[in-house]
């Protein structure tokens, strides 16, 4: 083979090699705050609404295992941003028919309510609780119904070929025990694989890991995640199971008469 024909050749995969490079590129988000509300929308909003049975496995710093399950119901309303969350706990005996009623309302303040059966009392969870344990778990109750991405200020650190990498800092600083937190958003499905959490001394005490994600309807969806607590040496993993997008669930359901008289059909998977 002449140099001629080898330079022909050497150019030619050249110009191949660029024009791959430029079309992967193109296909990158460059706008940190459309990745994060793309990511919320997959990790919350898919389909017009959803049920899952979910597991919690709790294990204290002493090693000790508690367990934890409860039934998801969700709806998105007509305007496709404000949604409906009811989440009726079963097990164990101690908490069972606790339910938490959640209406997000992104750009606004979300309204959560928990019933204690035990009390028949329905409490408002304060702002300032939102960022608490959700039953004991090393979830909190934001991790459960969502935080909303307008909360916080981003910025993109890093895009690899899989992953988006990005920085969180809260607006409003006293309202939260973090500093900021570092995502790792996948850039096939745009759900968060894993999120760390640095407090004011630049030490990271949280980190959320998911473990599986599976393709539900055309739905990406976490069928495990975990979130440990890197002070206390505490962690839970959340295994979601049956769990089924676009059912038809009635607005009439998501109301404070169902904490009390839970919509049974719906809850056994009707």
């Amino acid at each position: 083979m002449n140099s001629t024909i080898k330079n022909m050749l050497a150019m030619t995969w050249l110009l191949g090699s660029l024009v791959q490079v430029q079309a992967w590129g193109e296909s990158d988000l460059t706008n940190a705050d459309d990745i994060v509300k793309q990511a919320n929308r997959a990790s919350y909003y898919a389909g017009k609404d959803g049920r899952a049975e979910a597991r919690m496995k709790i294990i204290d710093s002493q090693k000790h295992k508690q367990i934890r399950q409860f039934t998801i119901l969700r709806r998105t309303r007509i305007d496709d941003r404000t949604q409906d969350m009811l989440v009726f706990i079963s097990r164990p005996s101690d908490v069972r028919g606790m339910v938490f009623r959640v209406v997000r309302q992104p750009g606004g303040d979300d309204n959560r309510w928990l019933y204690l059966p035990g009390l028949d009392l329905v409490r408002q969870i304060s702002a300032g609780d939102q960022r608490t344990s959700f039953i004991g778990s090393d979830f909190l109750y934001e991790d459960v119904s969502g935080r909303d991405p307008n909360a916080d200020t981003h910025q993109i650190l890093e895009t690899t070929k899989k992953y988006y990498k990005l920085k969180s800092i809260p607006k409003k600083s006293r309202s939260v025990e973090f500093s900021y937190y570092t995502s790792w958003i996948d850039k096939k499905t745009l759900l968060p694989m894993k999120v760390e959490y640095t407090d004011i001394r630049g030490k990271i005490y949280r980190r959320m890991d998911v473990k599986k994600v599976t393709v539900i309807q055309g739905y990406p969806t976490v069928l495990r995640a975990s979130i440990s607590n890197l002070d206390s040496n505490s962690s839970t993993t959340m295994e979601m199971r049956g769990v089924r997008y676009d059912l038809g669930l009635p607005a009439s359901i998501f109301s404070e008469r169902s904490l009390r008289t839970p919509p049974t059909s719906w809850l056994r998977g009707k």
